[in-house]
């Protein structure tokens, strides 16, 4: 396992409020909505999340930087595991023509709301009983989607990932290295059910048998 950053640049360029997050808007009522993962989460007011999540090209460095350094040609078969409304598999498509892609989300609503060209290789489902056979895929990937599950979730969804996987792997989770960061987490998150540390991340893969690479993203 190696820790590799691919987020940086495009995480901090949001600028955030975290104090305003919590006193402009009952938090609670706003992370129950956006936990039934429908339109007031990807495209309605921003308190409820994305504050409308529509295709614009921001992608494209994630997956060219992906692409590069997992070796990606035509012909390998990728997973994105919570693949959300597909802008990152798209842009994985632009990059290297010729791949294979599929992508599972649980939300009914981002399948159905995906970026065209990659809509028809998208299903709903959960990250939890994967449906393809066992070594299935090239490249697996999940970003920003196995903090807003269990423990007990995510032991199982790990296992999952390593099991539909040849040998490259990748996740990315929301963490914290101090006060200041878990503090700006909390304010911050709508969804989040497992907030642990990089060293605690990086136990629980070991510990599930997750051998794939991974890094978090920080809210400073």
């Amino acid at each position: 396992m190696a820790e590799i950053d691919f987020l940086h640049p495009l995480h901090t360029g949001t600028k955030r409020q975290y104090v305003e997050r919590v006193t402009a808007h009952d938090k609670a009522e706003c992370a129950a909505v956006a936990k039934q993962w429908g339109f007031d989460y990807w495209d309605g007011a921003r308190q409820y999340g994305y504050g409308g999540y529509r295709y614009d090209g921001r992608w494209r460095p994630v997956a060219e930087a992906m692409a590069s350094h997992y070796g990606l040609k035509a012909g390998d078969r990728v997973l994105d595991v919570g693949c959300g409304k597909g802008f990152l598999l798209y842009e994985l498509t632009q990059a290297v023509p010729g791949l294979e892609v599929a992508g599972i989300d649980i939300s009914d609503y981002g399948v159905a709301h995906a970026h065209e060209e990659v809509r028809p290789v998208l299903r709903t489902g959960t990250c939890t009983a994967l449906p393809w056979p066992d070594g299935h895929f090239d490249f697996v990937y999940s970003l920003n989607v196995f903090h807003n599950l269990y423990n007990y979730e995510l032991w199982t969804a790990l296992k999952e990932m390593q099991r539909v996987g040849r040998d490259r792997r990748y996740i990315c989770a929301e963490s914290y290295r101090n006060e200041r960061e878990k503090a700006n987490l909390l304010y911050w998150q709508l969804t989040c059910e497992t907030f642990y540390t990089p060293a605690e991340w990086a136990w629980f893969f070991a510990q599930a048998g997750y051998t794939g690479d991974y890094g978090f993203i920080y809210f400073e």
